[in-house]
């Protein structure tokens, strides 16, 4: 049944209708959704004013709700589009993808974020998406979350560039090392290439680390360099011919001049300044045939007299002064059988004189050299060139020459190999037990290979059982090895 209202009374309603609708329905300008704005210069369909205020039946009502909007010409696509959107009706649920995946997600696509049909969406709001459902933090924000990048590993930059540093220094000192002899003189150079084989203290831990790190380029200039210095002294680590196990034997019963065996010894007295009381126990202890001794003193060869040694070793020769150079005094050859064609100066060398005598070991006789050639101090470095020439003419003459001394030099230079030459070898670079540092003693850590037993290639002799004795008042070790004559 219909009734009729005031005007007040209609206002009142239609309020009150409007708040009802308020959770269903989406306003655009203050009018429900699907409805025209009025204008207000627009006339109304009929000249009575006051028909438009007549109370309206239930059913009237709802007919004119659920009419469709007229079509308006000067509506544009984008306003539709919005009008369509905002109206309850026409509420579209849009999947939204979401490229953010939850932790422990192993989902390779992206996730899609739906609204969720509650209460909200039934009033004709859009849903957004919960926090759970999307991952999101607050709930609503579209602001991903931060993925967790990979832990990258050390790179060690700083250490890396140390390790160039060292390598840049070895390889400095390895040049140094393939210097010709022409250009190996002077101070610097024979005292920088006489630390040659401690580099492979720091090659090999550049290596190692290099390893370690995955440093390509490093890793491949250290092994190249490694390569190069176990191929300068493989015969310091790969045995070549060795004193057989019955000379060995022989040498460690007793001293015997008339087998083909003998133990032999050289030492740098510094001086004179060595115990002689001890030299001459080293030489009773190693059952020594064969002693060189280098810078004597008058004062040293009365010691060694006084010690006993001419009870061991009755035969000997000593040099005779320097001709023009002295470098710390007369050598001297002390041994077990008799000499024969001795001499106090075999060759004219303008420092300490070389005494030579021949000795008979089994059935070959071994000529015995005792040297000390200048060391390259400065301003002598052209007598330390010179010495070692006039050492490295001896392979000029027809002998089966065992020299022994401190010959100021160390395989690695140059000249050292010069003299050697192919007439010579050195028993520690032959041997293949390693390094005998002989430089410096008295206490000091041994850190050159100055002292050498050379002796003639493809002669018969063998040299080996190579070892370093500590010789209190001089600064050089006493250098041994067992001499076999085949």
């Amino acid at each position: 049944m219909a009734s009729h209202f005031t005007e007040d009374d209609r206002t009142r309603a239609m309020n009150a209708g409007a708040a009802a609708s308020a959770d269903r329905t989406q306003l655009v300008g203050g009018y429900p959704a699907g409805e025209a704005t009025p204008d207000p210069n627009a006339t109304a369909g009929t000249d009575d004013t006051e028909s438009c205020w007549e109370p309206m039946s239930d059913e009237e009502w709802a007919m004119t709700m659920a009419m469709p909007e007229p079509e308006d010409d000067s509506d544009t696509g984008a306003a539709r589009a919005v009008d369509e959107w905002l109206e309850p009706s026409a509420t579209v649920v849009r999947p939204r993808p979401v490229d953010a995946r939850r932790p422990g997600d192993t989902a390779s696509a992206a996730r899609v974020a739906v609204a969720s049909p509650g209460p909200s969406a039934a009033g004709g709001r859009y849903a957004e998406p919960a926090a759970a459902d999307t991952g999101f933090a607050g709930g609503g924000s579209s602001r991903p979350p931060r993925e967790r990048r990979p832990r990258k590993a050390a790179s060690h930059g700083c250490l890396s560039s140390l390790l160039w540093l060292v390598m840049l220094g070895v390889l400095g000192m390895m040049a140094l090392r393939m210097l010709p002899s022409e250009l190996a003189n002077g101070r610097l150079v024979p005292e920088a290439v006489s630390f040659v084989p401690w580099l492979f203290a720091p090659i090999i831990v550049c290596l190692v680390l290099a390893a370690l790190w995955r440093r390509r380029l490093l890793l491949v200039v250290t092994v190249c360099a490694l390569a190069v210095m176990v191929w300068w002294h493989h015969g310091f680590f790969l045995p070549g011919e060795r004193v057989s196990t019955s000379g060995t034997a022989a040498v460690q019963t007793a001293a015997d001049s008339s087998d083909s065996a003998a133990r032999i010894m050289t030492l740098n007295t510094k001086n004179g300044g060595a115990s002689a009381q001890e030299v001459v126990d080293l030489v009773r202890s190693q059952n020594v045939e064969i002693l060189c001794l280098q810078e004597l003193s008058d004062e040293f060869i009365n010691e060694l007299g006084a010690a006993g040694i001419y009870d061991l070793l009755p035969y000997y020769v000593i040099s005779d002064a320097a001709s023009e150079v002295s470098n710390g005094g007369r050598n001297g050859i002390w041994t077990l059988a008799p000499m024969s064609n001795t001499s106090g100066n075999l060759l004219p060398i303008e420092t300490s004189s070389m005494p030579a005598g021949t000795v008979q070991i089994g059935d070959s006789a071994v000529r015995v050299v005792s040297v000390h050639p200048n060391s390259p101090v400065r301003g002598a470095q052209d007598l330390w060139d010179s010495g070692l020439s006039v050492i490295g003419s001896l392979s000029d003459y027809d002998h089966n020459y065992l020299v022994m001394g401190d010959f100021n030099s160390t395989w690695d230079h140059a000249r050292f190999r010069e003299l050697l030459g192919s007439s010579f070898v050195d028993a520690s670079e032959q041997a293949g037990e390693g390094f005998h540092m002989t430089y410096p003693s008295d206490g000091l850590p041994s850190i050159v290979e100055i002292d050498h037993i050379v002796y003639a290639r493809d002669s018969g002799l063998v040299v080996s059982d190579l070892q370093t004795v500590e010789v209190s008042g001089t600064d050089h070790r006493a250098l041994l090895g067992t001499l076999e004559v085949s």
